[in-house]
């Protein structure tokens, strides 16, 4: 005798094969347990950096590439940039320290952050004449190319 099947839980989740939806899924799983945790008493234990997750746009402007990070929190002297014939890399980190002792936290968060990308670039760049400056939180970077290429121009294309 066949056993019956039996009911799905409304704990399964119904996922169809769309990736975003499994992505949605998983970060309110996330959120629930971050909610569900919230109220245990929270240990103070030492911890390594958090390698924050930041936003990159890399920019072809035809004579140079400009490329801007966003890096909250940091200040000029704790960023790094490292610069080869075809590729940049950032890294930055900055640490929280302070002997005020007097306040009761009961969560601490922004006690250390650190960020890091290596991004490699299509077209080789003159390493000695790159440029960068801070503004905002936003790492602005230049870097001229060694064969500056020709932006072409766009053409409007009717679909039918």
């Amino acid at each position: 005798m066949a056993k019956p099947k039996k009911k799905a839980t409304g704990i399964t989740p119904s996922w169809t094969s769309n990736w975003l939806d499994i992505d949605k899924s998983i970060e309110n799983l996330r959120k629930d347990m971050e909610k569900a945790f919230a109220s245990f008493p929270s240990a103070q234990f030492p911890s390594m950096p958090k390698i924050a997750q930041t936003s990159c746009d890399v920019i072809d402007e035809g004579k140079q590439f400009r490329v801007k990070m966003d890096v909250p929190g940091v200040k000029r002297d704790e960023i790094n940039l490292e610069v080869t014939d075809n590729s940049l890399e950032i890294s930055a980190e900055h640490k929280e320290e302070s002997e005020q002792k007097k306040k009761n936290y009961l969560r601490k968060e922004r006690s250390q952050v650190s960020y890091f990308r290596t991004l490699p670039l299509s077209e080789n760049v003159v390493a000695s004449k790159v440029k960068a400056k801070l503004i905002d939180g936003v790492l602005d970077v230049t870097l001229p190319k060694a064969k500056p290429t020709v932006v072409s121009k766009k053409k409007s294309i009717q679909v039918q």
